[in-house]
């Protein structure tokens, strides 16, 4: 699978996945009262106004970008009719030609990871019949629980082609109170980085010389990004924290290989809620799709100059 996002990247020249994480807040207030008109109040018409909302960003970036990054949280809070939005933003994006990195951050004891791993990215058994139930392309998966949380997805990926980004030096504030902890003389995240050769070995391809086991560092920590990319020599890179995070082209870097490749950068909020941000806020809300595809324009720019 990280072959077909490499291709992806390279065919658009865009190493950037746009994360759809929708809070109630970002979606404008036409769709959603068309929805509470429709539905009432009810989490059925907020299922149906984030996936409008979503759809309209795809339709309006899918030709400019190698694939979306939904936060499944996101969906969560709204119960079963978020989890169908969710699952309706998966299917369309799929087909526009998006790859899906499906953020889950899942890991646990050997028979729930394996649960996990079937249910996003791979197949499951009714009778005579197997069904792809979530179908994302890669999932992110959380390694706290060690290789007995994190071998189901390996296993998983390699039976039906997909990919995992293992959680390696988050971008968030606090990630150092665990991350940074200084084991046999060398920070947490660097075990956790020997972890992910370990568990890719088996799944490099010979075309480009990645595994379909990468990993997740933060923009928010170029200088570890740099000793990463060293430490990560087959992985391929999911940076978040690019832009409303903090992140801008010039921390991006060290993230990526001589060639240009080796990591893909996340924008959430900064692209899907651009139309609020004062720069694009010209589009207004019933242009917030066009909105979102000038701030990937934007983003792409400031990429392209720094890499």
């Amino acid at each position: 699978m990280i072959n077909k996002l490499i291709k992806e990247i390279i065919k658009k020249d865009a190493p950037i996945v746009v994360g759809l994480d929708p809070k109630l807040g970002f979606v404008p207030t036409h769709i959603l009262d068309k929805w509470y008109g429709e539905l009432s109040y009810s989490l059925e018409a907020v299922g149906e106004a984030i996936y409008e909302y979503n759809k309209g960003i795809i339709d309006a970036t899918y030709d400019l970008i190698p694939a979306v990054k939904p936060q499944i949280a996101m969906y969560e809070q709204f119960g079963i009719p978020g989890m169908i939005a969710f699952k309706k933003t998966v299917d369309y994006a799929k087909e526009k030609g998006l790859v899906v990195i499906g953020d889950i951050k899942r890991g646990d004891i050997g028979s729930t990871s394996e649960a996990y791993a079937l249910g996003h990215i791979g197949t499951v058994s009714v009778g005579d019949k197997s069904f792809n139930p979530f179908n994302e392309d890669i999932v992110t998966v959380n390694p706290y629980l060690g290789t007995d949380g994190v071998q189901p997805f390996v296993d998983v990926c390699k039976a039906n082609d997909k990919g995992i980004f293992v959680l390696v030096k988050t971008s968030n504030p606090s990630s150092g109170e665990f991350q940074d902890r200084i084991v046999d003389s060398k920070p947490l995240y660097e075990i956790v980085a020997e972890k992910v050769n370990e568990w890719g070995e088996t799944t490099v391809d010979s075309e480009y010389g990645y595994s379909d086991v990468g990993a997740v560092v933060g923009a928010t920590y170029p200088e570890m990004g740099v000793k990463l990319r060293a430490l990560l020599p087959k992985s391929y890179i999911l940076v978040p924290g690019y832009g409303a995070q903090g992140g801008s082209g010039k921390d991006l870097k060290g993230f990526f290989n001589k060639d240009g490749l080796g990591a893909i950068v996340n924008s959430s909020r900064g692209i899907i809620a651009a139309y609020k941000n004062e720069k694009y806020a010209s589009f207004g809300d019933t242009g917030y799709a066009d909105a979102s595809r000038a701030a990937v324009e934007d983003m792409l720019k400031d990429i392209r100059e720094n890499i």
